[in-house]
């Protein structure tokens, strides 16, 4: 097969590849996960992106390194995207000091301030108030920076949506907000929550505009992305995105997902695969082959696998780590309490 110079979406063919790379690394980091996770070596809840992959790597291919993002709890696939270790990620979701928050926040926390990953959130909703804020300090301080908050569909029926959005539009803040619409929140239908069957009516509401894409499409998610993150950019103010797409795996680990059917489930995974719809894609233009593909999938096999690896060879963090990182100087505030005894 005659390899292709054709770009797509004006993406070079290294760009692309390189996606598909990112795209492959994501899901099979996942599931060594998954693997780790069931073998006791990670505790707590653990929110898997198997099935969205086409979100975060295309959003994120759109941002420059200086963007900042926001994320909620089922984060790994985007600090992945935006360049954090795939060790780093791994140690956190085993609690282990060389983890990217030494081991302190687990699954649902993964924060770098040199790649501008600020934090994800497990309180649903509660860091679109705080994304609004972010990007009210990059307004007040005159940097070029596009933050970009991510989102369920869950956390679209939460009052900081709308205070959110209603803020961030009156202060034309430089943020994009992209609900990664799943379809099913935790467990509801999101046919069944919504009295809309999209997000663009509540993004008019606060005279924002609103675009839906095809969130298993990662050249569309790309382009989508790109054109919202202009906009906020150029002082337009912010601008919000919903990406359809669809979980493969139940909202957590300990999610029994009966509240959907397994033939749903092997329809998505058959025809909406969204590797498998970028690699076509690939394909049909002549700019990829299968070697290619193969390679990029056994690379992202053994970083996963030097991942796990990493993190199992890492060392817990110390007790003395309980009094780091917090906001207020511990050894003043123990000795005013025991001159106060």
């Amino acid at each position: 097969m005659a390899i292709s110079n054709a770009t797509l979406a004006e993406l070079t063919r290294t760009q692309l590849v390189e996606m598909h790379y990112k795209m492959a690394l994501l899901r099979r980091f996942e599931e060594k996960s998954a693997e780790e996770y069931t073998r006791g070596k990670i505790g707590g809840f653990m929110h898997l992106y198997i099935g969205q992959e086409a979100v975060g790597v295309g959003s994120i291919a759109a941002l420059r390194p200086s963007d900042k993002i926001m994320c909620t709890y089922r984060e790994h696939g985007h600090a992945l995207a935006k360049g954090m270790e795939p060790g780093q990620v791994m140690a956190e979701l085993f609690g282990k000091i060389t983890g990217c928050s030494k081991g302190k926040g687990g699954s649902m926390h993964m924060w770098s301030n040199e790649l501008g990953i600020l934090g994800g959130q497990a309180i649903v909703g509660a860091h679109l108030p705080i994304a609004a804020g972010v990007a009210l300090a990059a307004q007040y301080r005159g940097e070029d920076t596009v933050i970009v908050c991510y989102f369920g569909d869950g956390a679209v029926d939460e009052g900081a949506f709308h205070e959110s959005l209603n803020l961030a539009s009156i202060w034309k803040l430089p943020v994009v907000y992209i609900c990664e619409n799943n379809q099913y929140s935790m467990g509801m239908a999101v046919e069944k929550a919504w009295a809309v069957d999209s997000l663009l009516p509540r993004a008019a509401a606060h005279n924002i505009g609103g675009e839906q894409v095809d969130g298993m499409n990662i050249l569309a998610v790309y382009e989508a992305t790109k054109r919202a993150v202009e906009h906020a950019r150029s002082g337009q103010g912010p601008a919000l995105l919903e990406a359809k797409t669809y979980r493969f795996r139940a909202h957590s680990m300990t999610d029994p997902a009966y509240y959907r059917t397994r033939e749903e489930e092997r329809e998505w995974r058959s025809s909406r695969d969204p590797i498998a719809i970028f690699e076509k894609t690939l394909l049909e233009n002549g700019i990829a082959t299968q070697a290619e593909f193969d390679a990029n999938d056994e690379r992202a096999i053994q970083v996963a696998e030097e991942a796990a690896e990493f993190a199992e060879n890492s060392s817990f963090p110390s007790l003395d780590e309980l009094y780091t990182d917090v906001m207020a100087d511990n050894s003043t505030a123990l000795a005013y309490r025991y001159e106060r005894k």
